[in-house]
């Protein structure tokens, strides 16, 4: 039996989400879900227990960095990578494919796997679906990925048609590779680009290898927002209804939204502590870069709306006192504030999908935060 199952509660009547449960090894999470980033086994500036505190039940890490540093041995040897780092909820690991593509130099994709250089000291190293299997079983997480080919955007169709199949071969050799299939889930990945096509082909290849959960890459990797939203509402019809679906890397309020109005279930992005890290908060009304100097005599929370930690005990003088002091304290609130803000929102969903209004959430939504207004700031 696999050990990641997913139950589908209801479907809004409004605009088809989904509201859901997925069901892993270290517990159950609701759905539609936003995963925060642990790259390195730590979210950045975060304790567990402060994870735990604003109700993340799983996060995300990774396993390029992972393997890297410490090492797959040593995480091992720790028991795994729950016990490595205090964490008691579910776990997803990446395949480390998009890292290899995205920050190492002179790769070589090959049909064995991809060779490549460290970007930390530019050892040479090779990753092939069977090394990445070997890691995250090593690791130990509740979810891992497939591992897969990360096209540039934009690519010729003729490279992106290549890709999909090789990123296929890929996918059932990684299913041949897994040695614990009992007490971790195996997710494929559909890529494809923006061609409906080679999505199709993708999601046909993947569905017929049954992986328990399919993520959709090559997404939020710089086309514009409605290419991104075209392309989830040709593909997540292709794949289970009994299945959860993970739309890899976005995390911005209106992506969030639009993506679970297509039928998404998992979220993951680093966005909200990466801009955490730069004075930016996400609030109720908007944008926030609070280390702006307008803010340096307001005492008022960084969201007046929001019943976080940091907004019922910190000002905004405060923390932009920090932040332009570079001082660690003021990157964990702004931080912890955004986790909760995003955290918070997808509750707020799963809400409206419960009682079938949330087309009427993101009208509302959308208008408050300013994403409706001609040349809106994002992220």
């Amino acid at each position: 039996m696999t050990p990641i199952t997913y139950e589908l509660i209801k479907t809004c009547k409004q605009t088809g989400a989904r509201l859901g449960k997925v069901h892993t090894p270290h517990g159950s999470f609701d759905t539609p879900m936003f995963m925060p980033v642990g790259t390195l086994a730590t979210v950045k500036t975060m304790s567990p227990e402060e994870l735990e505190d604003i109700n993340a039940k799983i996060i995300l890490s990774n396993t390029y960095h992972l393997w890297l540093r410490p090492g797959e041995d040593i995480i091992r040897e720790a028991g795994g990578l729950h016990k490595f780092m205090n964490w008691d909820g579910a776990i997803l690991t990446d395949s480390g494919g998009f890292q290899v593509f995205s920050l190492s130099d002179m790769r070589k994709i090959k049909e064995e796997g991809v060779h490549f250089r460290n970007h930390l000291n530019g050892e040479k190293l090779f990753l092939s679906p069977e090394k990445a299997m070997q890691i995250q079983n090593a690791l130990g997480s509740d979810i891992m990925m497939a591992f897969d080919e990360c096209p540039p955007y934009p690519a010729a169709y003729d490279y992106m048609k290549a890709s999909v199949e090789r990123t296929s071969r890929w996918a059932e050799r990684c299913l041949e590779a897994h040695a614990r299939k009992d007490e971790q889930g195996l997710f494929g990945i559909v890529q494809g680009g923006e061609y409906e096509d080679l999505r199709k082909q993708s999601a046909r290849d993947l569905t017929s290898m049954d992986f328990p959960g399919y993520a959709i890459g090559g997404l939020s990797v710089g086309e514009p927002k409605e290419i991104m939203n075209r392309v989830l509402e040709f593909t997540t019809p292709l794949l289970p209804d009994n299945k959860p679906r993970y739309l890899m890397g976005v995390g911005s309020p209106d992506s969030l939204i639009d993506g679970a109005m297509r039928g998404v279930d998992m979220f993951d992005c680093v966005l909200p502590t990466r801009i955490a890290r730069n004075g930016t908060c996400m609030t109720s009304n908007g944008r926030l870069v609070v280390r702006n100097a307008k803010y340096a005599h307001d005492f008022s929370p960084i969201d007046e709306n929001c019943d976080c930690h940091v907004c019922k005990n910190y000002t905004r003088s405060y923390i932009r006192h920090l932040i332009k002091c570079n001082e660690t304290f003021g990157f964990r609130l702004t931080t912890y504030h955004n986790l909760y803000f995003l955290l918070k929102l997808m509750e707020q969903v799963r809400a409206a999908i419960a009682e079938d209004r949330l087309g009427d959430f993101k009208e509302t939504f959308f208008e408050q935060y300013g994403f409706n207004q001609p040349n809106a700031k994002n992220f």
